[in-house]
């Protein structure tokens, strides 16, 4: 396949990802306001954080009054998943140059990847895989950026449209990202008590549920991936 066609194919590949991500954005740029952010603020945190959950707690956070140190933490903490996600993918661009790889790890997000790491996986010959990737990663700013700007315009217009349970099509996506990947009971593991330790922490201030749950997903999985290297060791 050629640069054009790689590129192509990876913007309709994120298509249903995008729908997902649509009524996302703009929920966030309507809440965004109420927050105390102004428009200029709000769309450059879309064009310089690129980062949904980030963001959606960084202005649960602001209006909550919470101090600069809290924000950053928190929002660090929610991130660390692009780290796996970056480990996993570095085998098949380390050969790119540094401005290529500077670019697709700033575009990388939990939709980009999971349909970029489907298109790795498949043996072909294609050299042009990273324009895939570019197409993919590209699709969802171009969108994300244009509901945050939807959201700034016509939410205040909406009376209430953080409560219309639109975010639902986000939650969906994201089930819909995670189910194909748990292939191995360390990984099934790792979600279900993660998923449970969500629930059981809602209530907590700050959005510490949410890292309770990430740490407590990431412990169960290592330990017992763990685990199952030593069995495979003794068996051999």
């Amino acid at each position: 396949m050629t640069r054009f066609q790689e590129f192509n194919q990876g913007v309709r590949d994120m298509l249903p990802m995008l729908l997902g991500a649509l009524p996302f954005g703009i929920i966030y740029g309507s809440l965004a306001g109420a927050a105390g952010l102004t428009p200029w603020q709000t769309l450059g945190m879309s064009v310089f954080v690129f980062a949904g959950s980030a963001q959606f707690i960084a202005i649960s956070l602001l209006s909550g009054g919470v101090g600069l140190t809290v924000l950053l933490l928190t929002t660090f903490v929610v991130n660390l998943r692009h780290a796996l996600y970056s480990a996993s993918l570095q085998p098949y661009v380390r050969h790119l140059p540094t401005r290529w790889r500077m670019a697709l790890a700033f575009w990388l997000t939990d939709e980009a990847f999971a349909v970029v790491q489907h298109r790795y996986v498949l043996r072909d010959e294609s050299i042009y895989k990273h324009w895939y990737f570019l197409g993919a990663s590209l699709a969802m700013y171009v969108n994300w950026i244009a509901c945050t700007i939807i959201g700034m315009v016509f939410g205040q217009s909406v009376p209430n449209l953080g409560e219309w349970g639109l975010d639902f099509a986000m939650l969906a996506t994201f089930i819909g990202i995670v189910v194909p990947m748990l292939r191995n009971r360390p990984q099934i593991a790792a979600a279900l008590v993660a998923a449970a330790v969500a629930l059981v922490c809602h209530a907590l201030p700050y959005k510490l549920g949410l890292m309770a749950a990430a740490f407590s997903g990431i412990i169960v999985g290592v330990c017992l991936e763990r685990r199952v290297v030593a069995v495979e060791g003794e068996v051999a």
